[in-house]
């Protein structure tokens, strides 16, 4: 029987840490106001020379490392974003793959927003049961910065850049293997969260021409946009009837959970739906204090500061659950399935 696996995990924090003391000297607000409201102490903003392709290569090619892989052992790239380095084309996917040296071969974006791992999660699984692949590297990169409002501090404050990487392969072995993957989307709330597009030239000459005209959702900002009270009520409601979903599907119980990785959002969010779950602090993986919302980075940089406390050993099952734009939502049920930090590191330094 062919499955999935979890081989490699990896994630790059840019360099500039911007902590809310930074932030009080351009808005009006507080370090107390915010860690209150979202838990989140600091994040880390990409340099301007960098784009988001930068990101996804650094943890790509450390994830690759960890799994003892080469550019042309990898048979496709797939990127999350919805910060990617063009706005329509090329695909950041296609940027990373020629960074890493991985040519003539699938490179595709998706825009799942802070779903997105848990939707590249569910391709890499489908190609590598059907067989079509046999090795996919997926990134879940952003460069949120690039589109943030920064006198609006009712979200300026709540993002960060980073990028998350992880090979996933063909194994044999079950207890290796991603277990089970919930995808899901409603577009009737798609102004919850949003970056909207300028009215181009060509539209507003011809506008009188165009009977469509009026229904184009026309904004004169690109910034990133948000109604939190609306979002917040919505995805702890969301987030818990989908990860009791997955569990009664796969007969499991919370206790039989070694790690739930939730999307690093809001810690007001994440304490919610774990108290609602019954998951205890041991289960719970919170890394929001550190890098805040990195969007569809979050899951892998929170996955892998928990590999690199050498927590996560081969086999260990882990839940993970996210909520974004569009709106988006979905839930995951995998086990580790490579080597733990330690013998990793023994690994590479071996070789």
């Amino acid at each position: 029987m062919r499955y999935a696996t979890l081989k490699s995990i990896a994630s790059y924090v840019p360099p500039t840490c911007v902590t809310n003391a930074d932030f009080e000297k351009i808005l009006d607000t507080s370090d107390e106001w915010i860690v209150k409201r979202t838990g989140i102490k600091t994040r880390y903003f990409a340099l301007p020379s960098q784009n988001t392709s930068d990101l996804a290569y650094e943890a790509g090619k450390k994830a690759m490392q960890r799994a003892g892989v080469r550019a042309e052992d990898i048979d496709a790239v797939i990127v999350a974003t919805l910060s990617p380095d063009y706005l329509t084309m090329p695909s950041t996917a296609c940027i990373t793959s020629y960074k890493l040296g991985i040519e003539n071969k699938p490179a595709f974006d998706i825009s799942s927003a802070c779903s997105g791992f848990i939707y590249l999660l569910s391709l890499a699984k489908s190609f590598i049961e059907s067989g079509t692949h046999r090795r996919i590297l997926i990134i879940g990169a952003e460069k949120i910065s690039s589109v943030l409002d920064f006198s609006d501090r009712s979200t300026c404050v709540l993002f960060g850049d980073g990028a998350g990487a992880c090979v996933i392969e063909t194994t044999e072995d079950k207890n290796a293997a991603i277990l089970d993957v919930h995808t899901s989307a409603n577009g009737k709330h798609q102004d919850f969260l949003c970056t909207p597009r300028i009215q181009s030239v060509s539209q507003s000459i011809f506008s009188d021409k165009l009977e469509s005209s009026k229904s184009f959702c026309l904004h004169d900002s690109t910034y990133l946009q948000m109604k939190g009270n609306e979002t917040f009520k919505l995805a702890v409601k969301t987030l818990v009837n989908d990860v009791n979903d997955i569990l009664t599907n796969n007969a499991l119980q919370p206790q039989d959970i070694a790690y739930f990785i939730p999307h690093q959002a809001n810690l007001r969010i994440i304490n919610a739906v774990g108290e609602q779950l019954s998951f205890n602090e041991k289960q719970l993986v919170i890394s929001v204090q550190k890098y805040g919302n990195t969007s569809a980075a979050s899951i892998p940089m929170a996955m892998n500061d928990l590999y690199e406390e050498n927590k996560l050993k081969y086999g260990d099952l882990m839940l993970l659950d996210a909520f974004g734009g569009g709106l988006t939502w979905g839930s995951a049920l995998v086990r580790f399935g490579g080597k733990s930090c330690k013998e990793s590191k023994s690994f590479l330094d071996s070789i």
